[in-house]
């Protein structure tokens, strides 16, 4: 009986290892790595779902946005199986971009609000105008205006004020920025945010289940005060952000 409980502690053992091993690699780097002929690209976090077990799945799925020409590509990927770490690391980035690269070949591989890095306030993609209200918004030439739906930005505009805010206090920190939170505690970008909460072709949205995991890691982190690293560290939400 002994032998046969170490037996099965070792067959343990190396089934947790090949599961270690499996999720060495970041899905978001390989994507780098397939996409290293594009000039230009997009990786967005685009839906996220925990497959509840006696060992959970976790899984993402990516939006990978790309430039033909002057045309605006857009590709989902399969679902990824992800670590449990990765997948917490990134709980709150639902809808957000996790890397890209720009037209001058830089890369950035950090979390912000899909388009900031690259497109809005990029001169070459659009300008900004003033809406009915006198606040100052991104918009796209018609060439691009693609790129609205592609990062949500028709239920959730890109206001001059948001944008100055991440640029000047979040870009290159490795902080992401989440814009301000409204009364009812929903963040303006993210996986709180009122965009998300409404998709209702999203796994993440749809399974109840999923945002008790989302308040119960929430609460974990919070109550022992850790940041996470990679561009997914929290910050003040509020300050100024709005329109």
């Amino acid at each position: 009986m002994k032998r046969l409980k170490l037996s099965l502690f070792f067959i343990f053992a190396v089934f947790l290892s090949s599961c270690s091993n499996e999720f060495e690699k970041n899905p978001v780097d390989e994507l780098i790595k397939d996409l290293n002929e594009e000039k230009e690209f997009t990786i967005i976090l685009y839906d996220m779902d925990v497959e509840e077990a006696f060992f959970n799945t976790y899984k993402h799925q990516y939006q990978i946005i790309t430039m033909k020409d002057t045309v605006p590509q857009e590709t989902l990927s399969e679902w990824i199986e992800v670590s449990e770490a990765l997948f917490e690391q990134h709980i709150n980035d639902m809808g957000m971009e996790l890397a890209s690269k720009g037209a001058d070949g830089k890369l950035i591989k950090e979390v912000a609000p899909a388009g900031y890095s690259n497109y809005v306030g990029n001169e070459r993609y659009g300008q900004w105008s003033t809406d009915n209200s006198g606040n100052q918004m991104w918009t796209f030439f018609a060439q691009y205006m693609m790129l609205s739906t592609m990062f949500n930005m028709m239920s959730a505009p890109a206001y001059h004020s948001s944008y100055n805010t991440y640029r000047t206090g979040y870009y290159g920190t490795g902080t992401a920025y989440y814009g301000d939170t409204d009364a009812n505690g929903r963040t303006r970008y993210g996986t709180a945010s009122v965009q998300n909460t409404t998709r209702s072709n999203s796994r993440w949205v749809s399974k109840p289940s999923n945002s008790n995991f989302f308040n119960k890691v929430n609460t974990r982190t919070n109550r022992s005060g850790s940041r996470y690293n990679s561009g997914s560290s929290t910050r003040s939400r509020g300050g100024g952000v709005g329109k």
